[in-house]
């Protein structure tokens, strides 16, 4: 047991004095306590990595497209989005097998290990001759494939922690991958300010600007992960009660380890959890999306400024996030997960009603040959984003504003910037309220058993949303 005097930091996040935790009964050495979380936080530090990874280049990955291969349209980039989501669903259940008979650094590394080479190959995008937009979408299937890994972070954190660690232990998951998303864009931002041209080293052909170094830092960032796994992580896996069970690769031979509880899963239960992750991804992959083609196209915004403009956003969005998910973390012991979740969905359902477009001015027509600098019937918000231009704009872009190919842009009202501001606010805090509650319920409901992570199947959503909302927009 450990001692009294132990840093309150090491101590469970729920850790009260109750029946099944370690005050109560003596279940767990000190080393192995102190082994167990450190092991855990590895896994939040790998989620953050892998929410890096994703959201860093989100917002670019239009503008990129476009500049590699002028054959690409909004309905190509769908399919490059989705693919993230594929690639994720494909390896989900896989690394989730894996894990359950083999040690879970195996599938960890070898998923973070594609991760960094599919960022590798997305920098090098750029140097085929042709047909480079089918490069960009292996690269991003592959990204999606080594993301699998997130089945084997949450089913590692639910086994690991007792009933009572457990609530809080997911939230921190979830706060975690928040966090990436918040400093994913942030980078994303900061890069921006390399600018398209950047600087290339011509001996491996390689540029380095605000579509290549974001990547360039996952790698790295990857690499940084698999060290970690590699030095500190370790096998272990407790009851709801805190007890120590046999793990396939647990290092230490103890008397007190006990086998899992037999009791069985709610079926019922899993599928609805499910549906309820499958609604709240909905949400999120929805918006993500077609946030920076929506933004392009509504509010004229070139290149560099929809990159710069949606990357401050989502960075926004991303520390609501957090604070949101510190709330939930006190509000759950009061109302419970059921009643998070239901305002959560309720707050969300307002955001996209505001999202709805309204009156009667209209997006800005993209001409390709005729050039009227008039502005007639100026809006206010046409007045703020006359503020945010930026005075190193590359005027060499090309046209902007909405292409005349997309036959809504003559008959959808203009989304007005303050009114998609107040939506993306209000989706931005119904979504963590809902993500964190869903998985916890979902922990629950499958407890420290082996979990191939039946949310996998979410993923396939994603991939057909994402198909659909960016080629109808």
């Amino acid at each position: 047991m450990a001692s009294p005097g132990i840093d309150t930091e090491q101590e469970p996040l729920l850790g009260d004095r109750t029946p099944g935790s370690r005050e109560w009964d003596i279940i767990e050495t000190e080393e192995h306590y102190k082994s167990r979380w450190i092991s855990i936080r590895i896994l939040y530090l790998t989620m953050f990595f892998s929410s890096v990874g994703f959201s860093i280049v989100i917002m670019s990955i239009w503008p990129y497209l476009q500049k590699i291969d002028q054959t690409a349209d909004a309905s190509f980039l769908g399919w490059v989005i989705a693919s993230f989501s594929l690639g994720q669903m494909v390896a989900s259940p896989v690394f989730g097998l894996w894990s359950n008979y083999r040690p879970r650094k195996e599938p960890l590394i070898v998923s973070i290990f594609i991760s960094v080479m599919a960022n590798c190959l997305y920098a090098y995008v750029h140097v085929p001759a042709s047909h480079n937009k089918y490069y960009m979408l292996v690269a991003r299937g592959l990204v999606g494939f080594g993301a699998g890994n997130v089945a084997v972070v949450r089913s590692y954190i639910a086994g690991a922690t007792s009933l009572q660690e457990r609530i809080s232990s997911m939230a921190n998951t979830s706060a975690c991958q928040a966090l990436g998303f918040i400093l994913g864009p942030v980078f994303q931002t900061c890069f921006a300010l390399i600018g398209e041209k950047g600087v290339t080293w011509d001996a491996i052909k390689l540029q380095i600007n605000m579509y290549t170094a974001p990547v360039l830092l996952g790698a790295f960032l990857g690499v940084l992960n698999i060290i970690l796994i590699l030095t500190l992580l370790r096998e272990h896996r407790v009851d709801d009660s805190g007890r120590q069970c046999k793990n396939v690769n647990f290092e230490e031979a103890s008397t007190d380890e006990v086998q899992f509880p037999q009791g069985n899963i709610d079926q019922v239960a899993v599928l609805a959890t499910n549906v309820l992750f499958f609604v709240v991804l909905f949400i999120f992959a929805l918006f993500e999306t077609i946030v920076t083609p929506l933004t392009m196209d509504m509010y004229a915004w070139t290149r560099e400024q929809a990159v710069l403009y949606d990357g401050i956003i989502l960075a926004a969005l991303g520390v609501e996030a957090i604070l949101i998910f510190m709330g939930v973390k006190l509000l759950s012991k009061k109302i419970g997960e059921r009643a998070i979740l239901l305002g959560g969905l309720i707050v969300v359902w307002v955001g996209f009603f505001i999202l709805l477009p309204w009156g009667n001015q209209f997006p800005k027509i993209q001409w390709e040959e005729l050039h009227n600098n008039s502005i007639p019937n100026t809006t206010f918000g046409e007045i703020i984003i006359t503020l945010w231009k930026s005075p190193r704009e590359d005027r060499n872009e090309g046209p902007t504003g909405c292409p005349i190919e997309q036959a809504w842009c003559f008959y959808t009202p203009m989304i007005h910037l303050a009114q998609f501001l107040i939506a993306a606010m209000l989706i931005g805090v119904g979504y963590p309220s809902c993500n964190v509650t869903s998985y916890t319920l979902y922990s629950k409901v499958l407890g420290p058993k082996p979990q191939v992570n039946l949310i996998t199947d979410d993923r396939k959503f994603r991939r057909n949303n994402r198909i659909r909302n960016v080629t109808n927009l």
